[in-house]
């Protein structure tokens, strides 16, 4: 198995969180694939968080974990898919693509090509892992660092056009890392996304990375060595300043719900609440 840096660990986690999910008889989706994708480490990391989540002493403090993981995968799979039944939509892009199945687990137009942008180790772990099986669209991988000069241009390489509709989706990426380089991730795939794009992402707000009660579980990220360590109150003005109109919905809304969130959600305006949001929009 490769070495992976610490953020790219959490896509082991997300993996098993996502076998674990498709063997509950009430699952919001199927993932075939996500036991082999998480790894032998998969399991260990979310033992860990099951352990600080649900303690045998005492009742539940933390935000499930599982309970989250679930709804937002399904959000974001229903979002992808209505994006690709949508004519002007051709390319999707998956940044990063961490340990995601999509393009092998759902059914897609054929009108889509579909990118996944990674570091070369966990793409690489990925084809390895799947090997035998095919995508089920027109799949392409970038495998790139974000930090790179020119990672746009080698995702124009493998065939995506800037002046053509897309759709992004950044999951599981902004809180870990810092504000600047959040900001900078807008600012470039606002550059290459044309006019009616799609964009989607989550995002945590302020009080998420700092309120006691919370503590238990950004400790385990902390000892990961990945830590939270970016959210904003105001997700919508955040996508404005590059670009784009956003609606920021909360697990447990009406939206993003499925009958599996269990716990409440405060409005927008009681403060020292801790909150995600799914972020989605187009680009003006």
């Amino acid at each position: 198995m490769p070495v992976f840096d610490p953020v790219e660990r959490t896509a082991l986690l997300t993996a098993a969180l996502r076998a674990a999910e498709t063997r509950r008889a009430d699952r919001l989706y199927e993932d075939p694939y996500a036991a082999g994708l998480a790894g032998d480490e998969g399991p260990d990391l979310l033992a860990e968080i099951r352990a600080a989540t649900f303690p045998p002493d005492r009742p539940r403090t933390l935000p499930s974990t599982p309970d989250y993981n679930a709804i937002r995968t399904r959000f974001f799979d229903d979002l992808l898919q209505d994006a690709a039944r949508a004519p002007e939509t051709t390319q999707i892009v998956l940044a990063p693509a961490g340990m995601d199945s999509r393009a092998y687990r759902l059914s897609w137009p054929d009108h889509i090509r579909y990118f996944e942008v990674d570091r070369p180790s966990v793409l690489d772990f990925k084809t390895e892992r799947l090997r035998g099986i095919p995508p089920r669209i027109d799949h392409r991988t970038v495998a790139v660092d974000f930090n790179d000069d020119d990672w746009e241009d080698r995702l124009c390489a493998a065939g995506y056009d800037s002046t053509l509709p897309s759709t992004w989706l950044l999951e599981g990426l902004l809180y870990y890392i810092p504000e600047a380089a959040s900001r900078r991730m807008l600012e470039r795939v606002a550059a290459i996304s044309a006019p009616g794009s799609r964009i989607a992402a989550d995002i945590v707000n302020r009080s998420a990375l700092t309120l006691p009660h919370v503590q238990g579980l950004l400790d385990v990220f902390a000892s990961w060595g990945c830590p939270w360590v970016f959210g904003t109150d105001e997700p919508e003005e955040l996508f404005a300043q590059y670009g784009f109109d956003v609606r920021a919905v909360q697990p447990g809304e009406p939206d993003a719900d499925y009958g599996r969130w269990p716990d409440s959600v405060p409005p927008r305006e009681v403060p020292e609440v801790r909150r995600v949001f799914f972020v989605h929009g187009r680009r003006r």
